[in-house]
């Protein structure tokens, strides 16, 4: 006799998790449906009707099909005890009219519930559905945000693809759980509603209800924890597969000129063969219900045909009605059952979704951009690294040690060598990207750290050799970050950039779709639109990372001039691989191994004959033309 009872208080416990559940997904659902109240208090009344109009539904039958089992046409005999105390007057009014009337007037009265119970049915939908799309709009917004509030080394460790996944799984899987909690609150109403009946007809025969509790209960165990195995495998493969195809289709010009495309292709087809073959035993798990839902219920309507004329009666008359009934209301309690077995494992099969949702957006082992500080208003003196260190996360060996140098404001200071050597680093921590693990970076002698971190990113500007476009107009791009910029305002920064020639010679001008990463202009094009981006900024500091490395002679020459028409009142840190390009630098620095080795202006580092003067030397010899070969 516990069985049902044990489902329904496992039910309960599952309809209860969501209200003392601590986790982000769960918090965001309690707090929509703060806001969104109206629409929860008319799901739950509409809920709770559908469930009454079954209930009269199952009444109205019963009487119907007590009617036409009448032995005459005398009384009807419709004597319910509910009934009778609550309708004396229609019960009386019932059993004094004919057969024919009353049997149609139950009829009409069925369905006139079945329809009330449609009405309510759909607006407990409409009102579920609302509230879903409610929250899902609340989790899109909230999953950007945690992407953007990450601060750069948090969000480097996620593949582009897995965020993607993220974004685009997490909507989905909340309107998931939030339909399959609604069915969950509808079917366990209904199963009420049916014990109701079933008991009402006969205490005894509700043991054929037990017995299908207990044939759900144990499908339940079996597919309940498989289901959660297979979902978590799905997610996993899924999350891969889509990581995969993003970054092939971000790195098509790698695969197209490195050959790899095949093995690229062949490595998707490989992880699509496992997510296939996870997916088909989830079809298998999700599939195992229906039959068994459509079989028990048949081998208890045969022993009831049997059971009703002991625990019924010997006559005709009596049997029907119950018989009918609550063969009815058991293969509808057998729905609700099978129902909430496929909810359940609806449940686990979005279980993994929701996990990976909730393990995104917790804050633990995150780390999120400086959001508090002073406002950055600008310098008038310097810039100055003292001992400044940086290491990696994860990385064994510091990026820089104890960096020692000054960026007068005004000034034109170069960082060159080789690859490695920590030139970039130093314009990570200035550019904001990362913070330094040792020493202090001081602006006009205030940590740098102070400072409200988009206030000082507002105010800077930064050309670097892999250089972003948003598939927009070229005015769009060159204005981005600098709001309220005019047209004007962009043509003059164009120009100032040795832009507006080939901009100006295009179909559409400013107006030109440049296309996804700006992919419909050449390097060069693209390399002087975000200087011109930068220098509509009118940046107090301007940081150019090898900017001009990738160019080839004439668009390097023109980004060059650029550079050296941009006003002397600002600070420029020039990173260069080309020594000729920095040449006219005030002071220029040389790295090695994550340290300053030298510094000093062209000049003096040439007669110093160190480092920088090697470097210059190679670079000389690497450059001369080969001589001609002598005529025969």
């Amino acid at each position: 006799m516990a069985s049902p009872f044990v489902t329904l208080r496992r039910l309960g416990a599952q309809l209860l998790g969501p209200l003392r559940d601590q986790s982000p997904v769960s918090h965001l659902i309690r707090e929509t449906a703060k806001k969104d109240g109206r629409l929860i208090i008319v799901n739950i009344i509409c809920s709770f009707l559908n469930a009454a109009f079954e209930g009269l539904t199952f009444a109205v039958v019963f009487m119907a099909v007590k009617v036409l089992s009448r032995p005459n046409e005398g009384s009807l005999g419709i004597a319910n005890e509910f009934a009778l105390r609550h309708f004396p007057e229609a019960i009386r009014w019932l059993n004094q009219i004919s057969t024919f009337q009353a049997f149609s007037l139950l009829i009409a009265a069925a369905v006139i519930l079945k329809i009330l119970q449609g009405a309510a049915l759909y607006l407990s939908a409409v009102s579920i559905g609302y509230f879903a799309n409610r929250a899902s709009r609340s989790l899109t917004s909230l999953l950007h945000s945690q992407v953007l509030g990450f601060s750069f080394p948090c969000a480097s460790r996620y593949r582009i693809g897995e965020l993607q996944y993220i974004n685009n799984a997490g909507p989905g899987s909340i309107i998931s759980e939030i339909i399959t909690y609604n069915g969950l609150f509808v079917a366990a109403l209904m199963l009420i509603t049916y014990l109701v009946v079933l008991v009402r007809l006969s205490p005894w025969l509700l043991l054929a209800a037990i017995g299908l509790g207990l044939a759900s209960t144990q499908i339940q165990r079996q597919l309940l924890p498989r289901a959660t195995a297979r979902a978590n495998v799905t997610t996993e493969i899924s999350k891969e597969v889509g990581s995969r195809m993003a970054e092939n289709i971000q790195g098509l010009r790698l695969l197209h000129t490195s050959g790899c495309l095949d093995e690229a292709a062949a490595e998707v087809e490989r992880q699509t063969h496992l997510l296939e073959h996870n997916l088909r035993g989830q079809t298998r798990l999700n599939s195992i219900n229906a039959p068994v839902t459509i079989v028990l219920p048949m081998i208890m309507i045969a022993g009831i045909a049997w059971l009703s004329l002991v625990f019924f009666g010997q006559k005709t008359s009596g049997v029907l009605p119950s018989l009918v009934t609550f063969v009815v209301a058991l293969q509808r309690l057998n729905g609700s059952l099978g129902a909430i077995t496929d909810l359940m494992v609806r449940f686990k099969n979005n279980s993994a979704n929701l996990k990976l949702l909730n393990e995104f957006l917790l804050p633990n082992d995150k780390e999120f951009r400086q959001r508090t500080g002073i406002p950055y208003n600008g310098f008038s003196q310097n810039i100055v690294f003292q001992h400044v260190g940086l290491t990696y996360g994860g990385s064994p060996t510091p990026a820089l040690r104890d960096v020692n140098l000054i960026l007068p404001n005004g000034h034109t200071i170069a960082l060159v060598g080789r690859s490695g050597a920590g030139k970039s680093s130093i314009a990570d921590l200035l550019a904001g990207l990362y913070e330094e693990t040792e020493g202090h970076i001081l602006v006009d002698g205030v940590d740098l750290r102070s400072f409200a971190l988009t206030s000082w990113q507002r105010r800077i500007g930064v050309v670097s050799q892999d250089t972003f476009l948003f598939n927009a107009s070229i005015a769009a791009n060159i204005s981005f970050g600098t709001p309220g910029a005019t047209l004007d305002d962009v043509i003059v920064a164009a120009q100032q950039a040795q832009a507006a020639a080939f901009i100006e010679a295009l179909p559409e001008s400013y107006n030109t779709l440049v296309g996804e990463r700006g992919y419909r202009l050449s390097g060069g094009q693209r390399q002087r639109i975000s200087l011109a981006r930068a220098i509509l900024r009118n940046p107090d500091l301007l940081i150019l990372d090898e900017a001009t490395s990738a160019l080839d002679t004439e668009s390097e020459r023109l980004v060059q001039e650029a550079i050296d028409r941009f006003d002397r009142k600002h600070t420029i840190l020039v990173i260069a691989h080309r020594l000729s390009t920095i040449v006219n630098a005030d002071c220029i620095y040389v790295m090695d191994q994550g340290r300053i080795v030298e510094q000093g202006n062209h000049q003096e580092l040439l007669r110093r004959g160190g480092r920088y003067a090697a470097l210059w030397q190679q670079q000389i010899r690497s450059t001369k033309p080969d001589p001609l070969p002598l005529a025969p």
